[in-house]
Formats: structure tokens, C-alpha cells, sequence
């Protein structure tokens, strides 16, 4: 019995952590693209537009085209 709560508390604080970055991660990512908005006029569309033609460049350079 001891041994099964001492387990779950380890489990416990691990999801929490993994919680607590996660929600870290999305807010800080969340005041970046806003503060890019407001002071540049980027937005999401745009940051992800430049995301998928630097993958396609780096997939054209990898198969040598």
C-alpha cells in the first residue's frame, strides 16, 4: 500500500511538471507572437508561412536540387 502511494506521488509530480512546462512554453510562445503582431504587424500565418519554405529549402539542399 505504501509502496502504491509512494509511486503514484512520483507519477504525480512528474505529470506536473510536465504540465507546468508545457503551459510554461505555450504562454511564452503565446507573448511572442503577440508582441510580433503588435510592434511588427507578423502574424501566425506569415511565421508559419517562413516555417514550411525554410523546410522545403533545407529538403531541396539535403536531396541536392
Amino acid at each position: 500500500m505504501i509502496i502504491t502511494l509512494i509511486v503514484a506521488w512520483i507519477v504525480f509530480i512528474i505529470l506536473w511538471k510536465l504540465l507546468k512546462a508545457t503551459v510554461s512554453t505555450a504562454l511564452t510562445l503565446a507573448a511572442i507572437l503577440i508582441l510580433l503582431n503588435i510592434s511588427f504587424g507578423i502574424t501566425p500565418q506569415d511565421i508559419w508561412h517562413y516555417v514550411t519554405q525554410f523546410a522545403q529549402s533545407l529538403s531541396q539542399i539535403k536531396s541536392g536540387k
